[in-house]
């Protein structure tokens, strides 16, 4: 596949190709781009890469949780937010209709078939996203300080785990390594958890999991595409598009007008309201998320490697000096203020697991926009303008997506057939 996109380049097919977004996805996609020949520019927003969603991301690059959160028992946790604080995913009273009409849609995925079905999808695109992501830092060497030796997805009840284990069926069956421990096996993993070992009834182990800086990752990336003659437009804002005929003629901005051969739309949570001024209505819709960065120095007994306290469905993921930990999934519109009682129950969870684990007396707090599609899979190819493609909607899995689903769009755009199928991930045209 490669070498007949190599060929066609060789003849002279590379384009100018504009890319709108600098964080994970639109960084990942620059470099598909670029590394397919053709002269990229960035835009965003922002003064540098990575400085909105992907600017607290989890961290972890996790194919062995790519459950679709449109599950049969989502609705009910969601009505129980409107009265509970302790819920991992909350919804808010809302007076958008977008967010009525997304919620109607998320509400229809809520069932078994579909969930099993929006689960094989992601995973298949997750797996695939980790094989390109080796391939991308072998050949880049760009720093990220990158965590393998897998991930632990917590249990505290005997229950709780012997139903993941069963659930954990269709990872396994799309490709993923999954293994049940008990709470030696845990500790044996992550001699951090042995002083809590007996609290745990286990974990699932996911091997190939990895973790590592996602925002680390972009500002490393965009140094390495600037240097070999990307180009990276910042403090600049996308307001919208000239066309002529099924063709974008140029991208509106601020600062005004670009003209490029191709457009790549990777602009996450606003990425339909500009698509909306082609015609499309693209199905995201954020949903808040919370983070927590505390400094590992000096601490007696960090996480060795990251994951999940599913009781709590709180992420952590150690890289470097520090520890990010990510909870919470909030239904409330584009805010993205936060206050102290929303962190709570994600250091209360940490503090359980890792008392000595980080200074949690020093962290620095955030909260960020995550750009969900119902089904929980991404928004990819071709759109109503011929020159004009989507790459959105990677939702709460945009570090795990973003590699496979810029290489998957720069095949598109080569004319190639992608390496996986794309059921579900196409845009209405």
């Amino acid at each position: 596949m490669l070498a007949l996109r190599h060929d066609k380049i060789k003849m002279g097919w590379n384009m100018k190709a504009l890319v709108l977004g600098a964080g994970i996805v639109g960084i990942t996609t620059a470099y598909e781009l670029s590394r397919d020949g053709h002269e990229v520019t960035v835009i965003d927003r922002e003064a540098e890469p990575a400085s909105f969603t992907s600017y607290s991301n989890a961290g972890l690059f996790a194919p062995g949780h790519a459950y679709a959160w449109s599950s049969p028992a989502a609705p009910g946790i969601l009505l129980r937010s409107l009265w509970r604080g302790d819920q991992a995913l909350r919804f808010k009273f809302s007076a958008d209709p977008r967010f009525w009409k997304w919620m109607w849609r998320f509400w229809g995925e809520c069932n078994t078939e579909r969930a099993a079905l929006n689960t094989t999808r992601k995973v298949k695109l997750c797996n695939y996203s980790l094989s390109v992501f080796h391939e991308t830092v072998r050949q880049t060497g760009v720093a990220f300080d990158g965590r393998t030796g897998g991930l632990l997805y917590l249990y505290r009840s005997p229950g709780a785990l012997a139903a993941a284990s069963a659930k954990s069926r269709i990872l396994s069956d799309n490709g993923c390594r999954i293994e049940t421990l008990d709470p030696d096996g845990v500790a044996a993993r992550d001699p951090a958890l042995a002083a809590v070992k007996h609290r745990l009834a286990g974990a699932l182990y996911a091997p190939d999991d990895e973790s590592g800086d996602c925002r680390m990752f972009a500002l490393n990336m965009a140094d390495w595409l600037k240097a070999r003659g990307v180009r990276f437009k910042y403090d600049t804002t996308v307001t919208g598009f000239d066309r002529a005929g099924d063709r974008i003629a140029a991208v509106l901005t601020d600062k005004g007008r670009e003209v490029a051969d191709v457009v790549v739309l990777c602009l996450g949570v606003y990425s339909p309201h500009l698509a909306a001024q082609l015609g499309h209505d693209l199905p995201i819709y954020p949903v808040k998320g919370y983070a927590i960065t505390a400094p590992m120095a000096g601490r007696n007994n960090p996480p060795a490697i990251g994951g999940v306290d599913e009781e709590s469905l709180v992420a952590y993921a150690p890289y470097g000096n520090r520890v990010r930990v990510t909870g919470t999934a909030e239904f409330s519109g584009y805010g993205r203020s936060h206050r102290p009682r929303d962190f709570e129950s994600m250091l209360a969870a940490m503090k359980d697991l890792f008392p000595d684990g980080a200074d949690w007396s020093r962290a620095s707090y955030w909260a960020g926009l995550r750009p969900m599609t119902p089904e929980g899979t991404p928004i990819l190819g071709p759109s109503r303008m011929k020159n004009l493609w989507f790459n959105t909607g990677q939702g709460h899995m945009g570090w795990t997506m973003s590699h496979g689903a810029a290489r998957i769009t720069a095949d598109l755009i080569a004319g190639q057939r992608p390496a996986i199928a794309l059921d579900g991930m196409l845009a209405a045209t």
